[in-house]
């Protein structure tokens, strides 16, 4: 399998995987250490580049979505070092980047594009920032929108609405001192999480008001919770209103670590759920800040059994043998895991009954229409699917999975995730596995180590 290159390291040889043979798996068993958060990494250097002074982070995760961030933050003039392979110390630029023009491709990292757009509108530069061609089919209008209220000089590149994007400089506008903007909340938390990070450059008062519903706002208080390590408070009201006081800046931290990825936690302990278990996650635990925490809670009401620790997770089955099954179907509002929630669509194919998950939407948005997808590549395991514009239904086969079914991945690390779980079901052939290089390159590795293959 070919995977990310170390940052500032000589590339290696890439070795492109088109299809992965998972056998059938009948028991998940053992102990797992998790990379480092995705939204957590990302989050942090770019703090780190705004900050004064000096910040050692460790644990970053090694990913593509992390090299783009990084590759970006250089190009902008932000001096980066890395010190171990996971460990790297940024000098940061004082709330300003030294270079005042650049093109800077970003791929499909929403988590760098996204903020890296609202910081750059405040930068009085000339920056062009483009992607993979999917990135230039995901909506990033709100933001805009929201940054040409405060004054910002947005263009569109392509077509309205969707990168690729010009910034050229501006003036904010204020008026008795204070910032006011207006962004909607029900497209993708990420816009909001950019005004968050970037309106504290200004040294004004902001007011950001959130119209609509705000999804995913655990990904909210994941950015709140960085900026405070970084020396920033925001206040907010009812997660409708959010005032960010004058004077602040963004101070290093010293030395900072990245807690594991929940998100990626939910396939492993989705595999103890399934599996019988005991399936341990190292790197998060009870008190993590990351919103797919709770993706634990909702295995509980599925009727896994959980353990938790200040640093682990612990999931296995209930059921006393593997002839009953393991789970229970379940109905869930799945806003608060968006994308933990695609696990759960896997894990409803060894459920008893059909499961449910509501409010969903956002993932027509992501790197592919998960919606479309996901439906799609359940029903080649032979699951009756029900598609709805912002909910699923799924009905397991009621003869098993179907064997040696080729999962489509359409360049989503999530999807080729998740449908390894299927492999304690049935064989399973994972198309384009090289695609979880997005945020956990050796997935299959460390899911390797978990499943004890079975004949069937």
């Amino acid at each position: 399998m070919g995977y990310h290159r170390a940052f500032l390291l000589p590339q290696p040889t890439v070795y492109i995987m088109k299809w992965l043979d998972l056998p059938f798996s009948g028991k998940a068993q053992g102990t797992v250490l998790l990379p480092g958060s995705k939204s957590i990494s990302n989050r942090i250097l770019l703090l780190a580049a705004l900050a004064e002074g000096v910040t050692e982070i460790h644990d970053l995760l090694a990913s593509d979505d992390t090299a783009h961030m990084l590759d970006a933050l250089t190009q902008l003039g932000i001096a980066i070092t890395q010190t171990d392979k996971n460990n790297y110390t940024v000098t940061g630029g004082n709330g300003i980047f030294p270079v005042k023009e650049a093109d800077l491709f970003l791929g499909n990292a929403g988590t760098a594009f996204r903020p890296l757009v609202a910081v750059l509108s405040l930068m009085k530069g000339h920056y062009r920032l483009s992607g993979v061609p999917r990135m230039h089919e995901r909506p990033i209008a709100d933001l805009v929108d929201a940054l040409r209220q405060l004054g910002a000089n947005i263009s569109y590149l392509g077509n309205s609405g969707f990168p690729p994007l010009e910034i050229k400089p501006a003036a904010l506008r204020e008026q008795d001192g204070t910032h006011t903007v207006t962004v909607k909340g029900d497209v993708s938390s990420q816009f909001l999480t950019g005004l968050l990070m970037a309106l504290p450059l200004s040294g004004k008062r902001s007011v950001i008001t959130v119209s609509g519903t705000l999804i995913s706002q655990p990904y909210i208080e994941l950015t709140l919770a960085q900026m405070r390590r970084f020396g920033v408070q925001v206040e907010h009201s009812g997660w409708q209103q959010f005032v960010i006081p004058a004077q602040q800046q963004y101070h290093n931290p010293g030395r900072i670590f990245v807690e594991g990825d929940a998100s990626s936690a939910s396939y492993f302990l989705a595999a103890g759920a399934i599996g019988q278990g005991p399936v341990r996650v190292q790197g998060v635990g009870r008190d993590s800040v990351q919103g797919d925490i709770r993706f634990a809670a909702a295995l509980e009401l599925m009727g896994a059994k959980i353990s938790m620790g200040d640093n682990w997770i612990e999931a296995s089955s209930a059921a006393s043998h593997d002839k009953i099954k393991s789970l229970r179907a379940i109905d869930l509002d799945c806003n608060h895991i968006p994308d933990a929630a695609m696990t759960l669509a896997v894990a409803a194919l060894f459920a008893d009954g059909t499961t449910t998950l509501r409010n969903i939407a956002s993932w027509r948005l992501k790197e592919t229409d998960r919606l479309a997808a996901m439906s799609a590549e359940l029903r080649k395991l032979g699951a009756v699917v029900e598609e709805g514009a912002d909910y699923l239904r799924i009905t397991p086969p009621a003869h098993g999975l179907i064997p040696n079914a080729a999962i489509d991945t359409y360049d989503d690390h999530r999807i080729a995730m998740c449908f390894a779980l299927a492999s304690l079901g049935a064989p399973v052939r994972i198309n384009d596995p090289d695609c979880v290089a997005k945020t956990f390159p050796d997935f299959f590795e460390k899911f390797s180590q978990i499943i004890h293959p079975e004949m069937k």
